[in-house]
C-alpha cells in the first residue's frame, strides 16, 4: 500500500471563495445591490463554515475505500490516503488540486444557492466533476512495466 496525504489549509479555500463571489457581483448587470448581496464577508463566516464542514464529509464519504486518516483544525484539513501499491504516484498533486477545486466550487455552489440562484446550479456541477476526477484518481492504478534485461 501506497501512502497520499492531502493537505486543503481553509484560508486559501475561503479567500478564492472570496475572490470568485466578489468577481461576481462586480460583474452582475442590471443588479446595482448584487456585489453586496453576493460577495461574502467575515459576517457570513458561520454559514461557510457549515459549507466547509458539509464539503469535508462529501470527501470522506467519496474516499472512504482509501481513507486511513482525518485531521482538522482551524487551519485546515489534513486526508492520509492509503492507496494501491500500483497507485500512479504522478497523480498526487493533481489530486490535490481536484480536493482544493472540489472545496472551492461546493462551498460557492451551497452560497450560490442563497445569494445567486442563476449560477449556483453550474458551480454545483463544476464541484461534482471535481469530486469525480478525484475519486477516480484515487482508483486509478498504473499499467505493470514488463522488466527488460541486457542480453549481453
Amino acid at each position: 500500500m501506497k501512502e497520499l496525504t492531502l493537505i486543503v489549509a481553509k484560508g486559501d479555500v475561503y479567500d478564492e471563495v472570496a475572490l470568485t463571489t466578489s468577481y461576481t457581483g462586480s460583474k452582475m448587470g442590471g443588479d446595482p445591490d448584487a456585489y453586496e448581496r453576493i460577495y461574502t464577508t467575515t459576517a457570513d463566516q458561520a454559514q461557510l463554515n457549515r459549507f466547509w464542514t458539509e464539503s469535508r464529509v462529501a470527501v470522506c464519504e467519496a474516499l472512504r475505500k482509501f481513507l486511513d486518516d482525518v485531521e482538522e483544525d482551524e487551519t485546515g484539513l489534513r486526508i492520509v490516503l492509503s492507496l494501491p501499491s500500483s497507485f500512479d504516484d504522478s497523480l498526487g498533486e493533481a489530486m490535490q488540486e481536484e480536493m482544493r477545486s472540489f472545496f472551492v466550487m461546493n462551498i460557492t455552489a451551497k452560497w450560490y444557492v442563497f445569494t445567486n440562484k442563476g449560477e449556483a446550479g453550474q458551480y454545483s456541477l463544476d464541484a461534482a466533476a471535481h469530486m469525480e476526477g478525484l475519486r477516480r484518481k484515487a482508483c486509478y492504478k498504473r499499467r505493470p512495466v514488463r522488466p527488460t534485461y541486457d542480453r549481453k
